[in-house]
């Protein structure tokens, strides 16, 4: 008999669980899961950006002149679009020529990203993987003698996140641009120095990326210089960038300088040899008005949305390259330039860098430094802004400023981030928790709670802390809408005469998502 009945008991809950599930699918129908992107709030943003225009003219200009800049340019990207370019001294001290927004200087290290970008574009098209050993592409790699015997094969990835295990090679890398791909080859025949074993640390390496450039060369069939230009130059509107300085009508062309014992000095100009893949390291030369066209499409990857994609490289692919691969560091004391405290976590992408401080603003971009130039950009993604400024003096530096100036943007302008809505099916779930709060009545048969809901809040303590605070609060004044995080997590408020309360809550991944996690607690009226 008692056999029987446990019986009974599992079968019934196994119907009740059944049923439960059926009504929980017939709810599906309703389900709108259309993607809502992050947008900013405020109509009047570029108009607050743009007072600051003369405030950031000023700032590039103090800093040239305390640095011995013989030139510099600069420009500030927003949402997609060069809004403003200035520039200030000369691209040839002798001749006197003045800086323009249009004057093409040598980028060094920028030119990185494009190499990554490069990367990407292929393994989009199903032409290698970033897991591959790198020797599949250069046969030479795969003769390279590991430093431990339980070393893993380079790959593609390694050398994308500068982890490959070759030492830091500043500033010897930067004397290797003009060498071409069988000196390169020659170089490895040889036998790589490592600093450690591949996958174990971070340590920036220029010849990583001269063979990432082998490798575009490798599989696209063209060199790897005229694969940038042809599948990312070109659609980006980029005529008049050059690797090769002697192909830059003299007007346009910044010469570099070191300055030394209080004067500037002339640097030999380092050439890019047509047939060398180290051009991919360093050696791009473009204007303030052409990389804009490039920061804009690294800018338009953000938010994730459902707009057509237009761009050389996907959308998901750029955002792939601002991704934190590589951890490098972690600084608890960094400083902004306002003297303020912030502690800051830095990481190295693909061909980028990625910095993120203790408020949470995260910053992309990258430095260059040669003999004769130095330069650096920077965005924040999550608003929208970005900042590039290029000079001609010898590894100048430009991440300072570049800092001190998208934060004056951001504090002076009031910046905020973007803001996610709410979806909708947030904003359902909220009213039908709403409903029976603080009560719980019938909240079992509601059918908006997922099945692990109730086995982990059992319905007494679920009462007990409602029912009190609901009391705390008095007479509801309002319910807000839903503060999202993403599509399927938020919180919200419910205003109340005397205090507020919080109810932050979860959903779950199916469909219709169903309430898995649940919290309240007391938001003390400000």
């Amino acid at each position: 008999m008692k056999l029987y009945i446990f019986l009974m008991a599992c079968t019934l809950t196994l119907y009740s669980c059944k049923e439960s599930r059926k009504e929980r699918a017939s709810l599906s129908v309703a389900y709108d899961s259309t993607y809502h992107p992050a947008r900013f709030t405020d109509p009047d943003r570029m108009q607050k950006i743009t007072r600051l225009f003369p405030v950031i003219d000023s700032i590039y200009k103090q800093h040239a002149a305390k640095n011995h800049f013989p030139g510099i340019a600069f420009g500030i990207v927003v949402d997609g679009k060069l809004v403003y370019t200035g520039s200030h001294g000369y691209t040839d001290i002798e001749k006197k020529t003045p800086v323009t927004s249009s004057s093409l200087f040598r980028i060094a290290s920028m030119s990185k990203s494009f190499t990554a970008m490069a990367i990407l574009k292929l393994r989009d098209e199903g032409k290698l993987d970033l897991d591959d050993p790198a020797y599949l592409y250069i046969p030479e790699l795969k003769k390279i003698k590991y430093p431990t015997a339980d070393a893993p094969l380079i790959t593609v990835r390694h050398l994308l996140t500068h982890w490959a295990g070759f030492p830091e090679d500043n500033p010897w890398g930067d004397r290797q641009l003009a060498d071409t791909d069988k000196e390169l080859m020659e170089f490895i025949g040889r036998q790589i120095s490592f600093s450690n074993p591949p996958g174990i640390a971070f340590e920036y390496s220029n010849l990583g990326f001269a063979l990432l450039g082998r490798i575009v060369t490798s599989v696209s069939g063209k060199r790897y210089q005229d694969y940038i230009r042809e599948n990312i130059w070109q659609p980006l509107g980029m005529k008049t960038s050059e690797w090769e300085y002697a192909n830059v009508a003299p007007g346009k062309l910044a010469h570099g300088y070191r300055w030394l014992n209080d004067t500037w000095n002339e640097e030999v100009l380092l050439h890019d040899t047509p047939d060398g893949s180290w051009g991919a390291m360093g050696s791009m030369i473009t204007s303030i008005e052409e990389f804009g066209n490039y920061m804009a499409l690294h800018l338009a990857a953000w938010p994730p949305s459902n707009d057509e994609d237009k761009g050389p490289v996907k959308r998901s692919s750029i955002r792939e390259m601002h991704h934190p691969w590589n951890f490098n560091g972690l600084n608890p004391n960094y400083r902004y330039p306002d003297g303020r405290n912030c502690g800051a976590a830095s990481a190295y992408n693909y061909g980028l860098g990625w910095f993120r401080d203790c408020d949470g603003k995260t910053y992309i971009g990258h430095s260059g430094g040669l003999p004769g130039f130095g330069s650096q950009w920077r965005i924040m993604p999550d608003y929208g802004i970005g900042v590039v400024a290029f000079a001609n003096r010898t590894y100048a530096p430009m991440g300072f400023v570049n800092t001190l100036v998208l934060d004056t943007i951001v504090k002076s302008a009031g910046l905020q981030p973007r803001q996610l809505p709410s979806s909708k099916i947030l904003e359902q779930r909220k009213s039908e928790l709403v409903k029976i709060l603080p009560d719980w009545n019938n909240a079992e048969q509601s059918g908006i709670f997922a099945e692990n809901f109730f086995p982990d809040y059992p319905m007494d303590t679920l009462k007990k802390y409602a029912r009190e605070l609901y009391a705390k609060a008095g007479r509801i004044i309002s319910i807000k809408e839903v503060k999202a995080e993403n599509q399927l997590r938020g919180s919200f408020i419910i205003e109340g005469e005397k205090t507020s309360i919080e109810i932050y809550f979860t959903l779950s991944p199916e469909n219709p998502p169903l309430i898995q996690e649940y919290h309240i607690r007391e938001q003390p009226k400000q």
